[in-house]
């Protein structure tokens, strides 16, 4: 059962009180990481501790935290504060939150996530409480859409923004844009359709880094003109485990002016090829990409990535073929399948036996030793292992016979092929 203080909820003062006073925190982080602040007289009536030993980046996740406390106190403590993680507590009441915000003049980081804010109303006024957040982390807090937008409309200096796990099947345009976004994390939605993701690039124009993993993103369906005018500086983006399963969307990410940096993990359209084959056919189909799924493509890699890419396309009908192989033939020719050789060693080969005047066709194992196939031989010319030598001849060698006397060394070390000669001359007494 919950303690009586859980359930009615904790206070922000509170928490920082009690997690940052000199009994349970006593150490400076060094130089430039943490401040002591001592209270002004003005708050000799606070609960505070005398000293509190706060640094600049505040944890306080999981703390049942669901209010602010006094603003003058949050003032006092936080003035130095860069960096605020909230996550998992029990915030529901922007007005709450922005007393907290509001507070903290130089906070640059917010995590919010998992705190409970669906259905929560944010007001214009509360929505101005972060002058100078550059990174704001919403996870799986089903906060609005509209309330996504009210507050990149509010934050001036917004670069960062983390929406992962909101269950977003839609999302609403915006008339006014938040030109300071540069990152956009918003894995683990539902969203399906490339039209909703053409209002981001409207909504935020200089976006750099798209990360929409785990949507099930069907397509991209739109024109080499328009994407070029809605995404004109997106550098990187994450589709992993989308549900894009044509080359023709592969194709179209050539739209995109800038990009260099790609994720392609998990969709429907390669899971019938290996690896090697998923990573070359990719290459070869984005000639601008320089990183794809985490790894650089060098020089070389694009060039036997791109005559890969003919050469599976060889035997396609001319109807079939896309788009890149013309360009890759221009650049390479129309190349001829490689040559299948196979590089693993012979098992056996046939030989000619001749002792004296006997000779035998014998069909030899080549993984054994000198001294096994003396073992074989013994049935064969009549004589025991000790009693002969053994000399190998190489019927396309100038060279004469040369003596196997070395009974551990393996057969295959010789080289020994189909039509040569094993000669056994017995021992003299």
């Amino acid at each position: 059962m919950e303690p009586p203080e859980e359930r009615a909820g904790r206070s922000f003062v509170e928490v920082i009180n009690e997690k940052y006073s000199p009994e349970n925190f006593p150490c400076r982080r060094g130089p430039g990481m943490g401040v002591v602040v001592v209270p002004t007289a003005g708050l000799q009536g606070s609960p505070m501790k005398d000293r509190l030993n706060l640094p600049s980046v505040l944890v306080l996740n999981s703390c049942g935290i669901n209010k602010a406390g006094d603003q003058a106190e949050i003032a006092a403590f936080c003035a130095h504060v860069i960096e605020l993680d909230l996550s998992h507590n029990n915030l529901h009441d922007w007005h709450e939150i922005s007393k907290i915000t509001s507070s903290i003049p130089n906070l640059e980081f917010l995590n919010l996530s998992s705190n409970p804010l669906a259905g929560t109303i944010l007001k214009p006024q509360c929505a101005e409480a972060f002058p100078r957040v550059r990174r704001l982390v919403l996870n799986n807090t089903q906060i609005s859409w509209d309330t996504v937008m009210l507050l990149t409309q509010n934050i001036p200096e917004l670069e960062e923004l983390f929406l992962c796990l909101n269950e977003y099947r839609s999302v609403s345009a915006s008339s006014v844009a938040c030109p300071t976004l540069r990152l956009l994390h918003i894995t683990d939605n539902s969203l399906q359709d490339w039209a909703e993701v053409c209002k981001f690039g409207s909504m935020f124009p200089r976006l750099d880094t798209l990360i929409m993993a785990n949507n099930n993103l069907a397509s991209i369906q739109d024109s080499k003109d328009i994407l070029e005018r809605l995404f004109p500086k997106l550098r990187s983006i994450n589709l992993n485990n989308s549900g894009l399963n044509r080359w023709e969307d592969i194709e179209k990410l050539n739209y995109f002016p800038k990009l260099e940096e790609v994720r392609l993990q998990g969709i429907p359209l390669l899971q019938a090829y290996t690896n090697a084959e998923r990573r070359n056919l990719v290459i070869a189909q984005l000639p601008s990409v320089s990183l794809l799924n985490g790894s650089v493509v060098t020089d070389a890699e694009r060039e036997d990535a791109e005559r890969f890419f003919i050469r599976h396309y060889l035997h396609c009908p001319e109807k079939e073929l896309p788009y890149r192989y013309h360009s890759l033939v221009t650049k390479y020719g129309k190349l001829e399948p490689l040559a299948e050789i196979d590089l693993r060693p012979r098992c056996y080969a046939q030989v000619e036996v001749h002792c004296e005047e006997k000779v035998e066709q014998l069909n030899i194992r080549l993984d054994q030793t000198v001294a096994d196939l003396k073992k074989q031989l013994t049935t064969v010319v009549q004589l025991s292992t000790n009693s002969m030598r053994l000399y190998y001849i190489n019927k396309d060698s100038a060279f004469g016979p040369e003596e196997l006397k070395y009974n551990t060394r393996a057969l295959h070390s010789y080289l020994i092929q189909d039509g040569d000669e094993i000669l056994v001359v017995p021992k003299t007494k």
